[in-house]
């Protein structure tokens, strides 16, 4: 059976391989080309210089040679999801230069766009037989195509691998780090340091010369000269090994021992006021700034002056001072606040409305909206033959007359409709006594009407004459 779908070297590209395979240099592939054939499936033809029908071009994605056989090149080119909206049915390979190195058929299949509803990353492959796969260069510029899903899975295989063995040889060393310290023993070399501990700090962690100097000053503490050595401390306490015995026997000879004398010695802290308890006990109590500043006042007034407090006859207060808001049953001698002043004042509105059975109309503002009540100037009236009057809620009556007429008129009103005309009132008017004009109106809108004079009425008859000269009298209603 002969192949439908099959690749093939073109005619430049079979020459430009066998002049590379003949020199020992390299024929460059870089590009790969899709078309759609112009809507019909293209057989490749050796003498082609470009696609029947080219929609794109891009960098190969892959280039190399079949593991399986080497005198097969296996190219590959993947297409985006973000291209497409054309068929595929032709492929071409391009060089560095330009030149259609091979072209090949495939079945057709459509690229789809993202806005069409579907999209897809499609990979093409063209897999090319040559007679010398090393005159080919099997290389691709990684920075601007996109790579399949097998390739990024190989390398990340090969990869891992890589790195596996790396950490397995790390693991299995005696001693992987050999430019530092063992952690047993280290013989440090050179000038090491570590971080200074805290003078605290009472442990098996290095001491560093800093710490050192540290502790030392702590204990000398600014000691004078005079008293900054062991032997100038024993001198000082006059060489006795029993110093502090010595020193007790004197205290004794002073004050006697007494509890509360040692209870009151015992007390430490700044800011503390002494006081006898329920059990006669000394205790201390805090001390604040504001106590010991009141302590220091000699007069009534000056503490009060100290404490911004208003006395107790007639306080001027100033600022915002507030009191407790009191029932409105209230009406002893508490102060009263603006809430409760306000509250009393609106008890008193409703009592007041409630016993002159004034209804709740009595509570509405003046105007048109919802809740309030129209005055007279929400009533706007011109009164004339062609005149006109506005109700509160919008709707608009007019009224006119027209000029006698024997045809058709005009009609306008005196102002127009804002936003329709809903019905047009008609009567007869300035008609003989004997006769009665009949008439119609067409085509009411926001601005007027057409009115038309049809034929005329004889009283007591049954006959209708031609149209006499009549006006009309009308009455309509819009808003």
């Amino acid at each position: 059976m002969t192949a439908k779908f099959f690749a093939i070297l073109t005619n430049q590209g079979a020459a430009l391989l066998a002049n590379a395979t003949a020199l020992g240099t390299k024929l460059n592939i870089t590009q790969m080309a899709v078309g759609d054939g112009n809507g019909t499936l293209p057989t490749p033809d050796a003498t082609q210089t470009k696609l029947v029908n080219q929609r794109r071009i891009a960098p190969l994605n892959m280039l190399s040679v079949d593991a399986n056989n080497s005198s097969q090149i296996i190219a590959e080119q993947v297409i985006p999801e973000n291209e497409g909206g054309f068929w595929i049915r032709e492929i071409g390979l391009y060089d560095d230069n330009g030149v259609l190195i091979a072209v090949a058929n495939c079945p057709e299949t459509y690229k789809p766009q993202l806005q069409e509803g579907s999209g897809r990353t499609q990979t093409i492959r063209m897999v090319l037989i040559v007679s010398s796969t090393a005159a080919v260069t099997l290389k691709i510029d990684p920075s601007v195509v996109l790579a399949t899903r097998k390739y990024v899975d190989d390398n990340v295989i090969k990869v891992k691998v890589y790195a596996d063995d790396l950490m397995r040889q790390h693991l299995a060393a005696p001693n992987p780090h050999q430019q530092y310290a063992p952690v047993n023993s280290p013989v440090l070399t050179g000038t090491p340091v570590a971080p200074t501990a805290e003078q605290t700090v009472d442990s098996g962690q290095i001491a560093t010369t800093a710490f050192v100097k540290a502790a030392i000053a702590a204990l000398v503490n600014g000691a004078p000269d005079a008293l900054n050595t062991l032997q100038e401390l024993a001198a000082a306490l006059g060489d006795d090994p029993n110093y502090a015995t010595t020193i007790r026997g004197e205290l004794e000879r002073k004050q006697p021992v007494s509890d509360t004398l040692h209870a009151i010695a015992a007390l430490t802290g700044a800011n503390k006021l002494m006081y006898l308890d329920e059990a006669s006990k000394i205790q201390t109590a805090t001390l604040t700034k504001l106590a010991r500043e009141i302590l220091e006042k000699d007069t009534a007034s000056q503490v009060l002056n100290h404490l911004q407090a208003a006395p107790l006859a007639s306080p001027e207060f100033t600022g915002n001072p507030t009191v407790p808001t009191h029932a409105i049953s209230d009406s002893s001698k508490n102060i009263a606040n603006t809430e409760f002043v306000i509250n009393q004042i609106e008890n008193d509105v409703y009592n007041a409305i409630f016993n002159l059975s004034l209804g709740a109309a009595s509570k509405r503002d003046v105007g048109t909206g919802a809740n309030q009540l129209p005055d007279m100037s929400a009533f706007p009236l011109v009164v004339s033959p062609a005149g006109w009057t506005k109700l509160p809620n919008g709707l608009i009556l007019q009224w006119g007359v027209t000029t006698n007429f024997t045809s058709t008129a005009e009609v306008y009103f005196a102002i127009p409709f804002p936003t329709a005309c809903l019905f047009v009132g008609k009567n007869t008017y300035n008609t003989t006594t004997n006769n009665s004009a009949v008439m119609e109106v067409v085509n009411p809108s926001r601005t007027g009407f057409t009115a038309s004079n049809i034929a005329t009425l004889i009283r007591n008859n049954t006959n209708v004459s031609t149209p006499v000269a009549s006006g009309l009298a009308f009455f309509a209603v819009g808003y």
